[in-house]
């Protein structure tokens, strides 16, 4: 992944609009149509981890996680998104992947997230990593991945 940086928590309120606003029409339902995107991308920047990639001032991919309630020991996944340009160089992957370590480096010991029954790419690329459907109400599939405790991933995050 050439010309890619990948981090954590970089982003600002604004790049978050910018990017969701560049990824809207790929959600289903676009994300535009179900809530304020500058209102989520506040919120996002505010109460989650953020695994990013920057193409330069871009960025060109983001998986947003609630971390922050480790007494239920369930991380959430809020938003994934790859801008149009950059799909299908691996960075969904990468990032999910990141967050999926991140996680279990945190004590969590499952990772949750929901998905539209019609998002075909999106259901591929979560059972890639494991996620299994646990759950579903109305077009929506909760899905889950169980993360292995500490003493089970010899030492690795």
């Amino acid at each position: 992944m050439d010309g890619i940086d990948f981090r954590l928590n970089h982003s600002t309120a604004d790049d978050i609009a910018a990017h969701l606003a560049a990824c809207d029409a790929d959600f289903v339902a676009p994300l535009s149509r179900r809530t304020r995107v500058a209102d989520y991308a506040a919120k996002l920047a505010r109460l989650t981890e953020r695994f990013e990639a920057w193409a330069g001032e871009e960025l060109a991919g983001l998986v947003a996680a609630y971390c922050n309630e480790p007494e239920k020991r369930t991380a959430f996944i809020s938003s994934v998104s790859v801008a149009p340009n950059w799909r299908g160089a691996g960075i969904g992957d990468r990032l999910i992947e990141s967050c999926l370590g991140h996680a279990a480096a945190l004590g969590f010991v499952r990772v949750e997230l929901r998905v539209a029954t019609a998002n075909a790419a999106a259901l591929r690329l979560y059972a890639r990593h494991g996620f299994r459907p646990c759950g579903q109400e109305g077009e929506e599939i909760t899905m889950l991945r169980e993360l292995s405790p500490p003493d089970e991933r010899d030492g690795k995050p």
